[in-house]
């Protein structure tokens, strides 16, 4: 009895959240967002691509962070920046391959960058930037990381709530060997398998979100170093099968939110 009063509780709780407070539960895998806010499909200095098939709801501070970037990036004069996936409007887990994305806190930023002409209605939903890496992995594809690119990734960086950024290793190693003296910048930068194409900006969790458990930070320096070099290993690059991993399990107002109409 006391189970169900406790259940019916957290579903009532949970349907008033999705109206009115914002909340940012859980952890990156397994977690969920009540009250986010939408990105419009297109604003100052930003576009949305894919917008059919993707999300684009976030925490307010994700939101602002995005808004900033594009700003910064018109500054520099880089040309609208291209938004990917951020969260659904509820978050909780997706099908397909992002582990993370649940929390409205996290976003995919394309690399594309530089002068171009504006994208039609129609571009956006069939554009997809081309990979920075070349075929075989090791390396940057030259003729198409540009400085630019590079300028891109440095400001995402170093926009206020970011916690990492996640880029493809061949792009972190390349910026290992090129970014000399001044390298504060390249400790947020971290690489991970895929994000050719992309860059994930992971924000820290809002100050006001005691439900949001917060990653573990990078670990100190600026990531160049015998860490990044296992990227390049067998071990890395062709990883032996294994079981899958257990499904984590979501918070129960998560639960009871991805629950409700």
């Amino acid at each position: 009895m006391r189970r169900a009063v406790v259940a019916l509780a957290l579903l009532a709780f949970a349907a008033s959240a999705r109206a009115e407070e914002t909340r940012v539960v859980g952890a990156a895998n397994a977690g969920c967002i009540a009250g986010a806010e939408e990105l419009p499909a297109r604003g100052p200095g930003f576009v949305t691509l894919h917008r059919a098939e993707s999300h684009f709801w976030g925490h307010r501070e994700t939101i602002a962070g995005i808004e900033t970037l594009a700003r910064q990036a018109t500054d520099a004069g880089l040309g609208d920046i291209y938004v990917g996936d951020i969260s659904p409007r509820h978050g909780g887990p997706q099908p397909g391959a992002h582990a993370s994305h649940q929390r409205g806190i996290d976003a995919d930023i394309w690399l594309s960058a530089g002068p171009r002409g504006p994208l039609t209605d129609a571009q956006t939903a069939s554009t997809t930037p081309p990979s920075m890496v070349r075929a075989d992995g090791m390396d940057v594809d030259p003729a198409r990381f540009t400085p630019a690119i590079v300028s891109l990734i440095r400001l995402a960086t170093e926009l206020p709530g970011v916690d990492r950024v996640l880029v493809n290793p061949a792009i972190k190693a390349h910026l290992c060997r090129t970014a000399g003296p001044d390298r504060a910048w390249l400790h947020r930068l971290r690489p991970w398998w895929g994000h050719a194409a992309h860059m994930h900006l992971s924000f820290h969790c809002p100050a006001d979100q005691p439900g949001c458990v917060q990653m573990p930070p990078p670990p100190p320096g600026d990531g160049c170093d015998a860490t990044l070099d296992w990227w390049f290993s067998a071990e890395a690059r062709t990883p032996a099968p294994s079981r899958p991993a257990a499904k984590p399990v979501l918070p129960a107002f998560c639960r009871a939110l991805l629950a409700g109409p």
